[in-house]
């Protein structure tokens, strides 16, 4: 990490947003990270204002799959943007974007584009309830579907977890552990009439990087089919990040709807709501409203197309799980070396990594045995050593980690134990 002198530091400009911005941070999610403030990004690198560079795993919390300003993606938004943004019709990239998306994904008939995975979430709520005629909905411990009211809760229990927030809305929910096939069904026999969707992430990335049991996801399609209710697949984080087709076609389960958003855009806020045919044309005949001024735009379907094309024509996959799987077997191997218990589990794209016990977690319940607080305290470590990750765990990997970065992400880490071990 190299170090210069800056007109504006970080701490001139921590000082400054605390003035204008609550807390100093546009997301609530940012008020426990480093206050380190990036001047520009690049692949796999950031530099901050103060002439630090960083190895970057969080990745803009997941969106920058491809790397930082991919010079192919950069390209087409600027392209298409000069022509035009937000019209407030119809534009032929928009009909290309829902083309890519659609053929990417392999077992869905229609996509409608949206900003935020938490509006896509809602959108699809909103769709299983007006095709079932009921208002209830599964969810899993452990699993997040954004900020809003009836969907957000205190990690480990069914309460709310902001003032102001509306408890009511909770009760549309009933939770069952994730990975219970056992559960679900009894919840299912015996709420049924009264449910209109289970929503699920196919992977548990957001919690522990957890995998679903092998015969799991089958299990929860045959019931979900059985009862009536519509299977939606929250994949905001998973899609197109495992696999082209997501989770769906890692595992090789189609759900009825499923929310999109991270890893399509090349870092561009788009997020989309895909599904079967018969579900989403309800969107069409006006039934099921579903609107946004800035569904669609220019930019946006511009990164769409270009990102998918680039995952398309020059998959990432087997490089991304190549790095992710190092990186992972280095981080153990530190943590053995100086005597932590430092441990790693999941998918070499997006894995968890944390203190506690090496038995790796299957549910959200076994988080409850890692040391949450150490890692959040040795991922600002990790940050004063050059390499940027999420306070709550997750590390993403992109398609532009290569040799250089793991090789300066260990070296970092290797750096940051020392001093994280001996205090």
């Amino acid at each position: 990490m190299t170090s210069t002198t800056s007109r504006a530091t970080s701490a001139d400009l921590a000082d400054r947003a605390r003035l204008t911005i609550p807390g100093g941070a546009n997301s609530n999610v940012r008020l426990a990270a480093p206050r380190v403030f990036f001047e520009r990004g690049k692949g796999a690198w950031l530099w901050d204002v103060d002439g630090n560079d960083y190895v970057d795993y969080l990745l803009g919390q997941g969106p920058n799959f491809l790397g930082h300003a991919h010079d192919r993606v950069v390209a087409a938004v600027a392209k298409a943007s000069t022509s035009g943004m937000v019209f407030g019709a119809q534009h032929r990239l928009e009909v290309e974007a829902a083309e890519r998306i659609v053929a990417a994904l392999g077992w869905a008939d229609m996509v409608r584009l949206g900003m935020t995975g938490t509006e896509a979430v809602q959108a699809a709520l909103r769709l299983a309830r007006a095709v079932t005629g009921r208002r209830r909905f599964v969810r899993f411990e452990g699993h997040y579907h954004g900020w809003l009211d009836n969907v957000l809760v205190n990690p480990g229990t069914d309460t709310v977890a902001s003032a102001g927030q509306m408890a009511s809305y909770l009760a549309d929910s009933v939770v069952v552990p994730w990975n219970d096939a056992a559960a679900l069904e009894a919840a299912l026999a015996e709420h049924a009439e009264a449910l209109a969707a289970v929503i699920m992430e196919p992977i548990m990335i957001n919690s522990g990087s957890t995998e679903p049991a092998d015969g799991y996801l089958p299990r929860v399609r045959e019931l979900c089919t059985r009862y009536g209710v519509v299977l939606i697949f929250d994949e905001v984080i998973s899609g197109f990040r495992v696999a082209l087709g997501g989770a769906a076609q890692r595992y090789g389960v189609a759900p009825d709807l499923a929310t999109y958003g991270k890893a399509m855009a090349g870092g561009w806020p788009v997020a989309a709501l895909a599904g079967r045919a018969e579900l989403m044309e309800r969107f069409g005949t006006g039934e099921v409203n579903h609107s946004g001024t800035f569904n669609g735009s220019v930019m946006a379907a511009a990164a769409v197309v270009a990102t998918l094309d680039v995952l398309t024509e020059d998959p990432p996959y087997e490089r991304i799980t190549r790095h992710g799987t190092a990186l992972m077997a280095g981080l153990a191997d530190l943590g053995r070396r100086h005597g932590v218990p430092l441990r790693v589990q999941g998918l070499p794209m997006a894995f968890h990594a944390s203190f506690g016990p090496p038995d790796p977690v299957t549910d959200y319940r076994g988080l409850r045995t890692l040391d949450l607080d150490r890692y959040a305290a040795f991922s600002h470590a990790l940050a004063d050593h050059g390499v940027w990750v999420a306070g709550r765990g997750i590390w993403y990997v992109s398609a532009a980690h290569g040799e250089p970065e793991l090789t300066a992400a260990l070296e970092r880490a290797d750096r940051a134990l020392t001093g994280h071990a001996a205090g």
